[in-house]
């Protein structure tokens, strides 16, 4: 996968270099570029910004520089790949669409600063994604979050790809709890069924305590989700646990 980023701020990536995703760039699985649109202005103060037609606060992106960065880009990879504008009105970014962007051989995030973009830039776009209903001072942060979202989904990035199928949200469910050793830390016991090696209870028991997980922290989730015929009645169960802890 290639990945490019255009930013004023191309030092912010710096730590996208290291950890699993260092690691990804390493091994030659993903290419990852940032390119400082400022280089591309033919404005001689190198300005990138300006004053809102019309009136308003703040200052706009100008469409130039974003849109002879892109022209590079094209020029070098052989085409821009699927462009994401990082802005809070765009569609609000979930692990499924990380296992989406999981899929592309090319992905260019236009990461802004200051008010906004000239309506303009978004003639580039494939996709505008958001992290939620808040406003940060740039997109570079957003940039991150989700490359790393989807990096972590190649194959062979993680070390075991089980690892990302069993991850909260991936089966649309929060994830089961886990445990490590030691067994028992300070009266703290890790639950007998993990110790017991019987495969099939264990199985049941960390799909019993994700539902468990995701009906008490986020049962918002469970709206639309489609249980199986033994989900159902665990959830039964689960309510009927809860309810007596009450």
């Amino acid at each position: 996968m290639r990945i490019d980023v255009l930013s004023l701020f191309p030092n912010m990536f710096t730590p996208m270099r290291e950890s699993i995703i260092g690691k990804t760039i390493e091994r030659g699985l993903v290419d990852f570029q940032v390119t400082d649109f400022r280089d591309y202005t033919d404005n001689k103060h190198n300005k990138v910004d300006d004053e809102i037609y019309g009136g308003g606060q703040g200052m706009l992106l100008m469409p130039q520089p974003i849109f002879d960065a892109m022209d590079a880009i094209e020029a070098e990879a052989g085409s821009r790949g699927r462009v994401i504008l990082m802005d809070p009105a765009g569609k609000t970014f979930n692990q499924a669409m990380a296992e989406e962007l999981a899929q592309e051989e090319h992905l260019t995030f236009i990461a802004g600063h200051y008010e906004g973009y000239d309506e303009r830039i978004r003639n580039l776009v494939t996709d505008e994604i958001s992290l939620g209903d808040f406003v940060l001072t740039g997109g570079e942060l957003g940039a991150m979050v989700v490359i790393d979202a989807t990096v972590r989904l190649l194959d062979e990035a993680l070390g075991d790809q089980m690892s990302a199928v069993d991850d909260s949200f991936s089966t649309g469910l929060l994830e089961y709890p886990q445990y490590t050793r030691p067994a028992d830390f300070r009266g703290m016991k890790v639950p007998d069924v993990l110790m017991s090696g019987h495969h099939a209870n264990i199985a049941t028991w960390k799909r019993k305590e994700a539902l468990r997980r995701t009906y008490l922290r986020r049962p918002d989730l469970l709206t639309d989700y489609d249980f199986t015929k033994e989900e159902r009645q665990l959830l039964k169960e689960i309510k009927a646990e809860e309810a007596n802890e009450i």
